[in-house]
């Protein structure tokens, strides 16, 4: 964002404008053709007394609910969409509702007051006369003292981010049934689970809220429990032309110590990227909110496809105190278990 001291003025990135208009011509030609706006939903979560309602408004064909072929869903078709910008949408929560606006990429993210009992909870979302959908909501327990922060790429799936080519080929042209998961992680994260009934789950990373509906997918067919995903958007900001992932993950972390105060946090994350060192800062000022650090330790191999270099301690589990805390580190879930039961960790409240 450009700022002009003297007047006072504040100027969006010209990246961002570019691409506004870009969307304000394509949407338009669109709608001459019969395309209208309906709203992808996003998972929410809250507590009692308010939910954040998360979805996007795009601007869909009047057969976008013709099912695809199975096995045939490319990534490239996540980003060949239109958002519809300064959209209206209507927000039904227990009865009431709730008035909004898609902001310039079409995102909606609200905090609505209102009072659910925790567990699974159900949202409609609507914009002007589309049908209106269903947005699951984790509105989680005030009792509940342990949750679970896990990154996605080559934490729970294997991606090889960031190199630039591996990127572009699993992201946009992979069959999405074709992502392969992360050994035993699934496993840890059942384990986790049923250990602290009521614990929620939360997913955060730095891929395109394009492809939630396509991570989805994948986690619950991996039977990873469900929860929240907290991604970002890959196009042009209005302070810059793309978005900073750490500032993103930093930003995601304080928002929920602040939200829900009550939780520890199990934070999950590899080694191929900036997890480490993002985990270490928000430890190191938000102590009373971590529980433990567990890390993916990848071979040396997977460490070059993500753009790293290889860990000095290789993939030997291995168990250190970091910022007050206590770290984890193994090659896999079953390794990150077993550190983790042996620990105690898991049994303080």
């Amino acid at each position: 964002m450009i700022v002009c001291e003297a007047c006072g003025v504040t100027e969006v990135h010209r990246a961002a404008r570019i691409e506004d208009a870009v969307h304000e011509v394509l949407e338009g030609w669109l709608r001459k053709r019969g395309w209208s706006a309906a709203v992808v939903p996003y998972t929410g979560y809250g507590a009692p007394g308010w939910v954040r309602v998360m979805g996007r408004v795009m601007v869909s064909r009047p057969d976008h609910s013709r099912p695809r072929k199975p096995g045939k869903v490319r990534g490239w078709r996540s980003f060949t969409t239109v958002s519809a910008q300064g959209a209206p949408v209507a927000v039904e929560v227990a009865g009431r509702r709730h008035e909004t606006v898609a902001d310039r990429g079409g995102f909606v993210d609200t905090v609505v007051k209102v009072d659910l009992e925790p567990g699974w909870r159900t949202v409609l979302l609507s914009s002007g006369d589309g049908e209106p959908v269903e947005a699951p909501v984790r509105v989680v327990d005030p009792a509940a003292r342990f949750g679970v922060v896990s990154d996605i790429d080559d934490t729970v799936m294997v991606t090889a981010l960031p190199r630039p080519l591996l990127a572009a080929w699993n992201t946009f042209v992979l069959d999405e049934h074709a992502r392969a998961a992360v050994p035993g992680m699934a496993v840890l994260y059942e384990r986790l689970t049923t250990a602290h009934p009521g614990a929620p789950v939360f997913y955060l990373s730095t891929g395109a809220w394009n492809v939630a509906p396509a991570l989805t997918r994948f986690l619950s067919r991996h039977l990873y429990p469900p929860g929240p995903l907290l991604l970002t958007d890959w196009g042009p900001q209005r302070d810059r032309f793309f978005r900073s992932g750490r500032a993103h993950k930093l930003a995601a972390l304080n928002r929920m110590a602040e939200e829900l105060p009550w939780i520890r946090w199990l934070l999950i994350g590899d080694d191929g990227q900036h997890d480490p060192e993002i985990y270490r800062t928000f430890a190191g000022t938000h102590p009373d909110h971590v529980a433990a650090v567990a890390i993916r330790a990848l071979s040396p191999t997977q460490a070059v496809l993500a753009g790293g270099l290889p860990s000095p301690a290789g993939q030997e589990p291995s168990t250190s105190d970091q910022a007050g805390k206590r770290w984890f580190s193994a090659p896999d879930g079953a390794g990150l278990w077993k550190l983790l039961a042996e620990s105690g960790v898991l049994d303080q409240p």
